[in-house]
């Protein structure tokens, strides 16, 4: 530390920025929002991205619409990072989901234990059901049964 005084109206003033961009916050005087808005979309289809890469069927579930759904959903919520993101995003858009989307939600729940809140564990063992089987992790394995492993 320089040992300066911090400036508390900047150090305030970017504070709100960075609340306005990444969390859906009122914009604070004297920044464009034209500018703040399109830094704020940027963010946002960035996130799509992330949680696009981490749970794949889910964003293939909604297509080209994948970047805009996702964003509508997520402005205004700050991140928990992309895998919390794409399971709470999932759990609140489970009937709009593909078949594979939803198996890749039940062997993310088989493989973790996630209550919307803290951070995911590993569970030990679980079953859950999939269009056209079982999800089943035992000792960090997690397979599809039935029908649907086939696809």
């Amino acid at each position: 530390m320089t040992g300066e005084p911090l400036d508390t109206g900047l150090a305030a003033a970017q504070e709100a920025l960075v609340r306005a961009i990444a969390a859906g916050g009122p914009l604070p005087p004297g920044f464009d929002p034209a500018g703040v808005a399109a830094a704020a979309r940027s963010i946002l289809y960035k996130r799509a991205g992330d949680v696009a890469r981490t749970w794949p069927a889910l964003a293939a579930s909604y297509g080209t619409s994948w970047k805009e759904t996702y964003a509508g959903w997520a402005a205004g919520r700050p991140t928990h990072g992309s895998i919390r993101d794409a399971w709470d995003f999932a759990r609140q858009h489970a009937a709009e989901l593909s078949a594979e989307a939803v198996r890749e939600l039940a062997l993310t729940e088989a493989r973790w234990s996630y209550d919307g809140n803290g951070e995911p564990r590993r569970r030990r063992a679980a079953v859950r059901r999939v269009p056209g089987g079982l999800a089943v992790q035992i000792m960090g394995r997690a397979r599809l049964i039935g029908p649907a492993a086939r696809r």
